[in-house]
């Protein structure tokens, strides 16, 4: 299967299937500040191989521990988050940073009102 050719746009002109992740990231930390759980997502791609999630976890909340999938990165857009995977390792990862996730149980701590895209390669 061939792609389409790039049909690019205009500034700020909004294309399907491209997303302003800084201007989501904006709006979902403001609804996490009107969630009781102090977060909120939205799902940005979900294709056959491929999703990518984007979070907003504010100051002082977190996900549990949970499984990882075969392979995933963590984009932080705003904030500061804490990576903890196995037994002990951990990794401060601020805004403009990347990480990859290892696959193996894993959890997150917001350090700051926090916002990550969470990019996931689903199993076959």
């Amino acid at each position: 299967m061939t792609p389409e050719p790039w049909q690019g746009g205009e500034p700020g002109e909004q294309q399907e299937g491209v997303f302003d992740l800084s201007t989501l990231a904006d709006e979902l930390l403001e609804a996490a500040r009107n969630d009781l759980q102090r977060k909120a997502s939205r799902l940005v791609i979900h294709g056959t191989k491929q999703r990518a999630v984007l979070m907003a976890i504010l100051a002082g909340g977190g996900l549990a521990e949970h499984s990882s999938p075969p392979a995933a990165t963590l984009h932080v857009l705003r904030g500061r988050i804490r990576l903890y995977a196995g037994d002990a390792a951990e990794w401060f990862v601020s805004a403009g940073q990347v990480v990859a996730i290892p696959p193996e149980r894993h959890s997150v701590d917001a350090l700051e009102d926090s916002a990550f895209l969470l990019t996931v390669a689903l199993a076959n």
